[in-house]
């Protein structure tokens, strides 16, 4: 099944989920479409196991980011580094995530297991911005915490996507327009 899952990925990143079909997903495993289906219905039966798969390790990744952070005695620099670090590296390790989860019509299965990371997600941000900036009235932090969140998600596409320095170089800018955004908010 982990050998099918990672073949998933792969086809889902390369193809998008519409047209990934079973048969590639089966030749990317390097196994039969009867072998695959022993496992798996359908590409939705798949879609729904990696997307499964994909949560636990995003769940891994804010865990890494959020658990222990020391919100208030970083330098907000160091606060940054410690929280796009591991979210950024879940998303270069596991491309075919946005071909399932950035999806308009994703389908309701997926959008349900996608949804308590996300709520969990928020309130994290929302934490970490209540402690640095405890004044700050509820309503702000929550919008504050939303546009956070939404420009890590407009850059992490140009990061997955460039490699070596150029990488290197997306990291640091995704950094400094979160920076720049959440400066004025929290420091």
């Amino acid at each position: 099944m982990a050998q099918i899952l990672d073949a998933s990925a792969v086809v889902f990143a390369r193809s998008g989920f519409e047209k990934a079909t079973t048969i590639a997903i089966a030749a990317e495993a390097g196994i039969s479409p009867g072998s695959l289906y022993q496992f798996f219905a359908n590409k939705e039966a798949i879609a729904q196991a990696l997307a499964d798969r994909f949560v636990a390790q995003l769940r891994l990744a804010h865990q890494e980011a959020f658990d222990e952070a020391r919100f208030t005695s970083l330098p907000l620099d160091g606060l940054l580094d410690r929280m796009v670090d591991p979210i950024v590296a879940f998303n270069i390790a596991n491309p075919g995530f946005k071909a399932l989860f950035a999806r308009t019509d994703m389908p309701a299965g997926l959008a349900d297991a996608a949804r308590p990371v996300q709520a969990a997600l928020l309130a994290r941000v929302e934490a970490m911005i209540a402690a640095r900036a405890p004044e700050l009235p509820a309503g702000d932090r929550t919008r504050t915490a939303l546009v956070g969140i939404q420009i890590f998600q407009a850059m992490v596409p140009l990061v997955v996507a460039a490699e070596g320095e150029e990488r290197a170089a997306m990291v640091r800018e995704l950094k400094r327009a979160l920076h720049g955004y959440l400066a004025d908010a929290i420091a």
